[in-house]
């Protein structure tokens, strides 16, 4: 059996990749035109937890590392060099030493250095001070600091081992931030080292990105430009991509219903169907009367008929999960034989019989029905399984009225825990554990709108962070997820599936199988037309 140590190293064998460089032979020039579904709440993505802002500002920015943008699914062995050039394990992997590229520059043409690095990290790991709002800053509570040894190295400094850490760098949510901008201007104009410079931010309009010529990448981009239009009507993105006007839908847009009609009426274009990590579940606010009787919260989890959402709006292409995504597009959920011995997961008819006694319980029934708002943001994702949410719910004498919500203002509200009752879509920018149990069910986690605390779980999931033996390490993620269900901490009803779609002349583009949240670097996407 390997030891800790042998671990380190292989990991680290393994990160020794030095970046390649843009292949050859490609057109360069034109401006690739996509669509958006919504405004995003700002540009600054260490503030925001959507992938409204992740799509269109990725490529303004660059990480320490990054998922490799043409490997379709995401792991710790698809992780590239980004702004550093290699990384190794230190102190009993307690240490984890990045050396840096030198000669990269900001927009602004200032040049980068590890400075920038540690000032990024003190906003993530103290920005409850110097964020508007910090919604990851629980994938590092295991970082102690972040030092800049020399203008060419930095050091994360961890509590514990940590293998994860790594993959939590990648994501598209990991952007590295100049120390010499105010985080207030990332919101709307926004300095990165990244292929692309924002050019213009109008909200409920578009987002018009420039070529960077000093991109440090040499010869990259090919692209002189990226436009994103934003259409809040999803009908009316499908015809205009089918038509011609668009060289690319929003790449999580196209669901199993409309993906038919797509192939009907562009037959041409390329589409990818493929797991979007991207959750819908019930969150219910247990401050918020009479909310706050578990009763009624665990009432409303036995009514969720899952099957019923997957046959409905992904015409059965699904399954129900628990917190992780469900194989094969996730590595961690849990065996299908386990998922339907959860409470609520099996008998529907058996479940609700036994949500009504709890209901009757607590005064409710018949003739006395409990009246409330349903919220949810206000996109097409949401909106549908917010509706069979209601219509499920009237089940066990709770008539819901639907409450949509504008983006900005949604988020604003869920983190303020002003709601009542919510659908919710909640993402996982890495398919790892330690982004969906830290992040979502964290004590202090912004991003934990339920508000679920048990100490005794927390221990749990800071064990299965240490654990570098992976089956090991499964059966562990296994038996959390499990408890999380029985306690019925955000009940979820199911991972999505959508694709993306783009015109055949559109060259270079890989959309990930398990995660929305990472590959929207189009450095070295080209237009051969």
């Amino acid at each position: 059996m390997k030891t800790q140590r042998g671990r380190f190293a292989m990991l680290a064998a393994l990160a020794a990749v030095v970046f390649a460089g843009p292949a050859s032979a490609q057109k360069s020039g034109g401006v690739l035109k996509l669509q958006h579904m919504d405004n995003p709440p700002s540009a600054s993505i260490h503030e925001e937890s959507t992938v409204s802002v992740a799509v269109p500002f990725m490529s303004v920015y660059n990480n320490l590392v990054m998922f490799d943008q043409h490997v379709p699914k995401t792991s710790l062995a698809s992780i590239v060099p980004d702004l550093a050039s290699k990384w190794e394990w230190k102190n009993e992997g307690k240490a984890l030493v990045f050396t840096l590229r030198e000669g990269v520059k900001w927009h602004d043409g200032k040049p980068f250095s590890a400075k920038d690095v540690a000032c990024t990290f003190d906003l993530v790991l103290n920005g409850e001070s110097k964020l508007r709002r910090n919604p990851r800053s629980a994938w590092y509570t295991n970082v102690e600091k972040v030092t800049a040894d020399s203008d060419t190295q930095a050091t994360f400094h961890l509590k514990q081992p940590q293998p994860s850490l790594l993959a939590l760098l990648a994501a598209g949510y990991t952007p590295i931030y100049a120390c010499h901008v105010p985080v207030t201007e990332y919101r709307r104009k926004p300095i990165g080292t990244g292929p692309f410079k924002l050019a213009e931010f109008k909200m409920n309009e578009s987002i018009k990105l420039v070529k960077n010529p000093d991109y440090w990448k040499k010869g990259l981009p090919y692209l002189d430009g990226i436009e994103f239009s934003i259409i809040p009507d999803r009908s009316t993105r499908m015809l205009a991509f089918v038509s011609g006007k668009f060289d690319m839908t929003f790449p999580t847009d196209v669901s199993i219903p409309l993906l038919k009609n797509v192939k009907a009426d562009a037959p041409h274009a390329q589409c990818t169907m493929r797991g979007t990590g991207v959750s819908s579940n019930l969150i219910v606010n247990k401050d918020a009367p009479p909310f706050d009787n578990p009763k009624i919260r665990k009432a409303l989890a036995l009514t969720l008929d899952r099957k019923a959402f997957i046959d409905i709006l992904a015409e059965g292409n699904g399954k129900p999960s628990g917190v992780m995504m469900p194989t094969p597009d996730g590595v961690w959920g849990m065996p299908d034989e386990m998922v339907k011995e959860l409470p609520g997961y099996g008998d529907v008819a058996k479940a609700r019989e036994e949500a009504r006694k709890l209901m009757q319980e607590v005064g409710y029934g018949p003739d006395k029905r409990l009246k409330i708002k349903v919220s949810t943001r206000n996109i097409a994702t949401f909106r549908d399984p917010a509706v069979i949410l209601i219509d499920q719910l009237k089940q066990v004498y709770v008539d819901g009225e639907l409450e949509v919500i504008d983006t900005p203002v949604y988020y604003n509200r869920v983190f303020k825990k002003d709601y009542v009752v919510a659908l919710n879509l909640s993402g996982l920018a890495v398919d790892d554990p330690d982004v969906a149990f830290f992040e979502t069910y964290g004590c202090e986690s912004l991003r934990n709108y339920n508000g679920y605390c048990n100490p005794e779980m927390t221990k749990l999931f800071e064990a299965q962070s240490r654990e570098f033996d992976q089956e090991k390490r499964l059966k562990m993620v296994w038996d959390i997820d499990r408890k999380l269900q029985e306690e019925f901490a955000k009940p979820i009803i199911a991972y999505g599936r959508a694709a993306g779609c783009w015109q055949p002349h559109v060259k270079n583009v890989t959309l990930h199988t398990n995660s929305i949240y990472n590959n929207w670097r189009f450095e070295d996407v080209w237009l051969d037309r």
